[in-house]
């Protein structure tokens, strides 16, 4: 199969997935309740609902609106937010969309920048000491709810050192509101606003806030990127050409790094960019903990308040991103190894 015929079969599966994924929540919302509650609140009166149903094909049999939905999200009409001031939620989704990713990319570094180093740590010193804790700290990474972890996390690092007047993290929010009043944001990611604007005080107070609700989303990712690296680098060191280069004298970085990690990282790349999409559904809770203003929040709300059209947009943009990161190691891993597309 050339590589052209096996990027065209990846897209068309992509675009099958999410289709089905829409088609699976309309149904399911469809079933739950009423979607011309998206329109009404307790002061629409009663003899106006016939004809907002109307407007919006509700009276239609159920393919006929199944069509209206499809077409209305491909124009971006994606409904509007009863729990959110009737506010659209294509435009609520691209407002919270920055806030979530900015949480999920600074989650990721930090499971990247300490889980690779954690896994060939753990795999060139097998039995030893830091080997045994490197694997305990990953299992309970794997083993703990996110949110209980977050919980703790606040607890110790802002409530109890805030309490005992010692220095303390930030609580929750993306910055200190109450002192930076002015500031506009441009694109929505905090980060990149205030590097743009010249705000470097707004830029720390930021990564400062990131720091506890980023490790506390991250340290799944991070446990599952340690062991995924552990395992992988100790199937590499087993090779023979890893034998033969230590028979001729190179040294041991010199084996790990340039001859072992390259092969090694193959796996550990895939489960990055799978975990990657397992960020955004973390941020859920993450976010609900510390008070995030992201896609999180405003879904756990939605949920709250049986938002059937905010719920069917994070589905969706869920799905999307998931998928996306699905296609895109697919394509990585096509490149990299061509068994996988002639396979």
């Amino acid at each position: 199969m050339k590589l052209r015929d096996f990027i065209l079969r990846r897209v068309l599966l992509a675009i099958t997935v999410v289709f089905g994924v829409l088609t699976i929540t309309w149904i399911l919302a469809f079933i739950v309740g009423d979607p011309v509650t998206m329109y009404i609140n307790e002061n629409t009166p009663a003899e106006a609902i016939p004809a907002i149903r109307a407007a919006h094909g509700f009276d239609e049999p159920w393919p006929v609106q199944y069509f209206l939905y499809l077409s209305n999200l491909f124009q971006g009409n994606w409904g509007v937010s009863g729990s959110s001031s009737n506010m659209p939620v294509l435009e609520i989704l691209a407002l919270k969309f920055p806030a979530t990713i900015e949480l999920a990319i600074v989650a990721m570094i930090f499971a990247i920048i300490l889980g690779i180093p954690l896994g060939i740590i753990s795999a060139t010193r097998k039995d030893q000491k830091i080997d045994h804790f490197t694997r305990i700290f990953s299992l309970a990474g794997v083993s703990m709810p996110i949110f209980w972890f977050a919980f703790m996390l606040k607890y110790v690092l802002y409530y109890y050192l805030a309490v005992n007047n010692l220095p303390h993290l930030p609580g929750g929010e993306r910055y200190d509101t109450s002192t930076y009043l002015d500031f506009e944001f441009i694109t929505g990611f905090l980060l990149l606003d205030s590097l743009i604007q010249g705000n470097i005080p707004i830029f720390l107070d930021g990564l400062v806030h990131l720091i506890m609700p980023g490790f506390a989303l991250g340290y799944l990712t991070l446990a599952i990127i340690t062991r995924m690296m552990r395992s992988s680098m100790l199937e590499v060191l087993k090779e023979d050409y890893i034998t033969l280069a230590r028979s001729k004298g190179l040294r041991e970085k010199v084996v790990i790094y340039r001859h072992a990690l390259r092969n090694a990282m193959i796996p550990t790349v895939t489960v990055i960019g799978l975990a990657f999409g397992g960020l955004i559904t973390g941020a859920v809770l993450t976010e609900t903990i510390f008070n995030w203003p992201g896609l999180g929040r405003w879904a756990v709300r939605s949920i709250l308040f049986a938002d059937l059209a905010a719920i069917n947009g994070f589905t969706l943009l869920v799905a999307i991103i998931f998928v996306t990161a699905n296609l895109i190691v697919d394509l990585i891993y096509g490149v990299l190894d061509p068994r996988i597309r002639f396979g």
